[in-house]
């Protein structure tokens, strides 16, 4: 939808604070009444995007009886490409948790819970099947949230440092097995 695109804009220009109505409806090109009809105010635009985000993750879910290999490689694969082709709204969420996720704490108690407690009964199955090395679950979560989510919320850095302007499909999938690669042999996994 054209307001959800030009708000995630304005969100990620101006943050949660200095994004307005006014500016989202300039952005989209519409009337700003048209913006109030589908939202009561910026809160409810800014929840949508989020929900958004959240559905998108959590479509790639952890939780499988198939070979660790495959269900974290495959995990890792759709975290790498989310960076790809939804740039901004790994950003805007990036900002709501270093804004303490004022906006996310339902979720976080909830289906977030729910979600991370059965990714770690996952890994913990695979460790006991001896199918990896016995790590932390959450470590290795956050190593793949932070290692995938860069190529995203560090594009600047990425691309100066590869002396790129933009990083290309090979990139990304390059991207995508060398982390497969650091992070399956670091659980102890053979491909």
């Amino acid at each position: 939808m054209i307001i959800l695109k030009a708000a995630e804009q304005d969100f990620l220009e101006h943050g949660f604070k200095g994004a307005s109505i006014k500016g989202i409806a300039e952005r989209a090109g519409i009337p700003r009444a048209n913006v109030h009809y589908y939202y009561k105010n910026k809160e409810a635009i800014y929840s949508d995007i989020l929900l958004e985000i959240l559905s998108l993750w959590d479509s790639s879910i952890i939780t499988s009886t198939e070979e660790p290999a495959k269900v974290l490689g495959d995990y890792i694969l759709a975290k790498v490409m989310y960076s790809k082709t939804n740039p901004e709204a790994s950003r805007i969420f990036a900002g709501e948790f270093i804004h303490g996720a004022p906006r996310l704490q339902e979720y976080l108690k909830t289906s977030f819970k729910t979600w991370i407690d059965e990714v770690k009964a996952t890994i913990e199955g695979w460790i006991k099947q001896g199918k990896m090395d016995p790590i932390d679950p959450l470590y290795l979560l956050f190593t793949i949230w932070g290692a995938t989510q860069h190529y995203a919320d560090f594009a600047p850095q990425v691309t100066a440092a590869m002396g790129k302007d933009k990083l290309s499909n090979e990139d990304f999938e390059q991207v995508a097995k060398t982390l497969t690669q650091i992070i399956l042999k670091g659980c102890g996994i053979s491909k």
